[in-house]
């Protein structure tokens, strides 16, 4: 007997399709690939629906840093109406080759929060997407405001962000930090804190290895609630 189609479609969730091969990548202790990343970035928007939070996909993060022509990325950056936004993450990869879809081996987070004008890099394996990230920074930082006259804003490598104790988790950080910045974002941000802090301590808080380990059966069991919806 045949085993079931890893192609197979399995759910339709805003824009986002998942496959059967999804389900398998959440089930064993596997690198998460581009389609979880962006279903549960559309989740977590669903969770906190606002018009000036904005969870990049990860495929139109890598074409922000990859595209070579300044011309063309300005077209394609403004749909996504970044000066409207107070809070952008944007999901990061270390794929160098454009011509290969869902390259790379390993994800990291870039966090734009608009009060600070800052960019915050959080980086699960000390420091290794750095260059991606500045590299994603660089492209986009301009793209943030209507106006020439504002500063540019700052990037800040995140030296205490959570790091992973294995070599596949590196997407589950990104899950799970971008959500406490969601809830952090949408409890007032910094009403009770620095204005320096952002959500760094509530990151350094919330984010343990328990937590990451148990995001992987979260988001499978998030999915298959949503097949049995349909």
């Amino acid at each position: 007997m045949g085993g079931s189609n890893p192609d197979e479609k399995v759910l339709s969730y805003n824009d986002v399709v998942l496959r059967r091969s999804d389900l398998d990548i959440l089930s064993g202790p596997y690198f998460l690939n581009d389609r979880i990343i962006e279903f549960y970035f559309s989740y977590l928007s669903s969770c906190y629906p606002s018009e000036d939070v904005l969870l990049v996909p990860p495929s139109i993060s890598f074409w922000i840093m990859s595209c070579p022509v300044i011309e063309s990325l300005k077209d394609f950056v403004e749909p996504l109406h970044l000066p409207d936004r107070k809070l952008v993450l944007f999901p990061t990869n270390d794929n160098d080759d454009v011509s290969q879809a869902e390259g790379g081996s390993h994800w990291s987070l870039l966090a734009y929060e608009r009060n600070s004008n800052m960019f915050v890099h959080h980086d699960s394996h000390r420091g290794m997407n750095k260059r991606h990230a500045k590299q994603l920074y660089n492209a986009v930082k301009g793209f943030m405001s209507d106006t020439d006259s504002v500063s540019a804003a700052k990037f800040l490598e995140c030296a205490d962000s959570p790091q992973q104790t294995n070599g596949c988790d590196c997407g589950l950080y990104v899950t799970a930090i971008s959500r406490v910045i969601c809830l952090w974002h949408g409890d007032g941000g910094n009403k009770d804190k620095g204005e320096g802090d952002l959500w760094l301590s509530a990151v350094k808080e919330q984010v343990t290895p328990s937590v990451v380990a148990e995001m992987r059966n979260e988001i499978l069991g998030l999915i298959r609630g949503l097949m049995a919806m349909k």
